[in-house]
């Protein structure tokens, strides 16, 4: 064997980042079947490297025995102590048996299992490349537009946007470049699979921890996001220092932070709130950019109840439900919205307290 071979191997090592040691022991397995199937040997062989001189030699394994029953797989006593007299029963004797044609039929036997071993070991860096970009976001490019994927690559892999993981209103062109979020990495049968999303919620919390020094830091904490992608989202946030402003961290100079975001997400809504503790507190919070008048909290059955002035009903709904959907997402309550008239009928707002549920003064409100 030439010493090109090894060369070649050491390139791969070298270039694909592929152990030499799996490289070997492929070419090796690929040598043993070779001269098993052309020289009809059993399966006691073995080969041998040697990188500096560049060569291979297979070598026939033979036990040591008192009296030779298969020839393949015994050796008699008296031959091996012709090789060496420190042998005894029982040995194992290594006996070159390389065929003086053998490096033509090595090669081509070889060639097609090298070639699949190292396609394995290539899947699996790129796998272990990948693997620990889960929930993370990922700039790739796209490749070309199906009606059910849209196929971007990411480097050393092609990963596919199902319909699903799209966002409806976006348009996709190849050769555009977009930002993705990893969903999930897994090792099949056809080589590492990477799924994407446009339309996570992960995607908009990664987005807002590139933007945001303090979310990244972790001075501000994201705790909840609820998100209809392409029209709207909201994301709660809370500083356990009092003297953090989580929300207008987000928020940034002029609004440049969250502007960010909404340019990547092209033009998606996004409404920042502060989370508390308090579901009072939150739920208001939440239903903004509405006013809320009071709030009625029934833990046994995890509801609120949400008094809202008759001209802001509308608006703490929301287009289609909208704004309360969300809202109900966000927090993890059941929400019911009611107008200050309607509740006044029923006899649940109290009179004395209308103004002492509003979260924030119209200063604080943030819709983007």
């Amino acid at each position: 064997m030439s010493s090109e071979l090894f060369d070649a191997i050491n390139f791969l090592e070298k270039e694909k980042g592929i152990d030499k040691e799996i490289l070997l022991e492929a070419l090796e397995a690929a040598l043993i079947s070779a001269y098993k199937k052309n020289f009809q040997s059993a399966s006691n062989v073995a080969v041998k490297f040697d990188e500096d001189k560049g060569t291979m030699e297979i070598h026939a394994r033979k036990t040591v025995v008192e009296e030779v029953e298969n020839e393949q797989e015994e050796i008699s006593l008296d031959e091996a102590r012709e090789l060496n007299v420190k042998y005894e029963i029982e040995d194992i004797v290594e006996i070159e048996v390389t065929p003086k044609n053998f490096g033509r039929i090595a090669a081509q036997a070889a060639k097609q299992v090298v070639t699949q071993r190292v396609r394995e070991a290539e899947r699996g860096v790129i796998f272990s490349e990948y693997v620990d970009r889960e929930e993370d976001v990922m700039t790739g490019i796209i490749q070309r537009v199906d009606p059910n994927f849209v196929y971007v690559d990411l480097g050393k892999i092609e990963a596919k946007l199902a319909k699903m993981e799209q966002i409806a209103t976006e348009e996709y062109l190849v050769h555009d470049r977009i930002k993705v979020f990893v969903t999930k990495v897994e090792n099949t049968n056809k080589g590492p699979q990477i799924y994407i999303s446009r339309s996570h919620p992960g995607l908009l919390k990664r987005l807002f921890e590139m933007e945001v020094p303090e979310i990244y830091d972790g001075v501000v904490e994201v705790k909840s996001i609820s998100r209809e992608a392409g029209d709207r989202s909201k994301i709660s946030v809370y500083a356990e220092d009092t003297d953090v402003d989580a929300v207008g961290s987000c928020v940034g100079p002029k609004g440049q932070r969250v502007q960010a975001v909404v340019d990547e997400l092209n033009g998606e809504k996004i409404d920042i709130v502060e989370w508390s503790e308090d579901p009072v507190v939150y739920v208001s919070n939440a239903l903004s950019p509405s006013k809320v008048m009071e709030v009625i909290v029934d833990e046994e059955n995890n509801k609120t109840t949400v008094i809202v002035p008759d001209y802001q009903l509308s608006l703490a709904i929301g287009k289609r439900g909208q704004n309360a959907r969300l809202a109900a997402k966000l927090t993890g309550w059941k929400i019911d919205i009611k107008s200050e008239s309607v509740a006044k009928e029923e006899g649940l707002l109290n009179n004395e307290s209308d103004e002492l549920n509003e979260p924030l003064d119209d200063d604080d409100d943030f819709l983007f």
